[in-house]
């Protein structure tokens, strides 16, 4: 039996409006090295020199400016015969009419087309990628399809036992302000504050003498199983929605007592669901 380990690597083409870009960006969230317009002649120094250090997604199309049908499918070639690699064409496709209507939309100019109209432009690429899409492992037709159903798709294909959303939870002090980019924030200023306790006051949200302060406000209990069954409930709403990150705050005078420890405290909860949980305390660390 062989100890090589397989590097998956997908190469996402297909004609310019077909929704590379959002397949691109899904296969990066599930945790692929992604790189868009790639010259051809310089991908096989780059598989080489990547080794064993993940799967990797790769976008090449008509944009790249070394693009040939012959090159392409060489490169397919050539990955498919290397020892170590799991390769996967994927290749979304859309009729004519459906990447003219998106054209139009968008008001962008065709790629093959710059100085003319879109049609002439979608009529060359199609014809130009056409010896490329019967090479597709995938071939995925995206004419029916909104963005939220094309993530929802290409997650179906390569990561069919489905995906954690990545969650990240903090404390903060409301005198600084409170964070920005944040979905959801908690003030839990309300709950009886261990600074006022002179053995306590020098020491923070992780140490358990906090923590034991903090749970002892009888209004803890009830605040904290509250968020806890929210985030619960909202977590799947999230990732049915095709939201990649939630961030979560809690916010306290200080930053250092009652925030943390409820920061600490959710993200032990989660992670123990098995949610996929980073945390960050920021007056503590700056």
């Amino acid at each position: 039996m062989s100890d090589t380990k397989v590097t998956p690597i997908v190469l996402v083409t297909g004609p310019s409006g077909a929704g590379r870009t959002t397949a691109i960006n899904v296969l990066e969230d599930l945790g692929y090295e992604a790189i868009d317009n790639l010259p051809l002649r310089l991908l096989p120094g780059l598989v080489s020199a990547a080794g064993d250090a993940g799967p990797m997604a790769l976008g090449l199309d008509s944009r790249n400016r070394d693009f040939s049908p012959a090159a392409l499918l060489e490169v397919i070639d050539m990955l498919e015969a290397r020892d170590g690699c799991e390769l996967s064409v994927l290749y979304l496709d859309a009729r004519p009419d459906v990447l003219l209507r998106r054209y139009s939309e968008t008001r962008r100019r065709h790629p093959l087309a710059p100085g003319e109209t879109p049609e002439l432009g979608i009529q060359r690429e199609l014809s130009l990628m056409g010896s490329t899409r019967d090479r597709a492992s995938l071939l995925l037709d995206t004419s029916e399809m909104n963005v939220h159903q094309l993530k929802a798709e290409i997650e179906h294909l390569f990561a069919p036992g489905g995906r954690n959303l990545a969650l990240s939870i903090q404390s903060f002090s409301y005198k600084r302000g409170v964070p920005r980019s944040v979905d959801m924030v908690f003030d839990c200023r309300f709950l009886d504050n261990p600074y006022w306790n002179q053995s306590l006051r020098g020491l923070d949200g992780r140490d358990v003498a906090v923590q034991a302060h903090v749970k002892a406000d009888q209004r803890y209990e009830g605040f904290f199983s509250r968020v806890l069954d929210m985030t619960r409930f909202l977590l799947p709403a999230y990732r049915e929605e095709g939201k990649s990150h939630l961030s979560i705050a809690f916010g306290c005078t200080g930053g250092q007592h009652r925030s943390v420890t409820l920061a600490e405290t959710l993200a032990k909860a989660l992670a123990e669901e098995g949610q996929q949980v980073s945390i960050r305390h920021r007056e503590l660390q700056s």
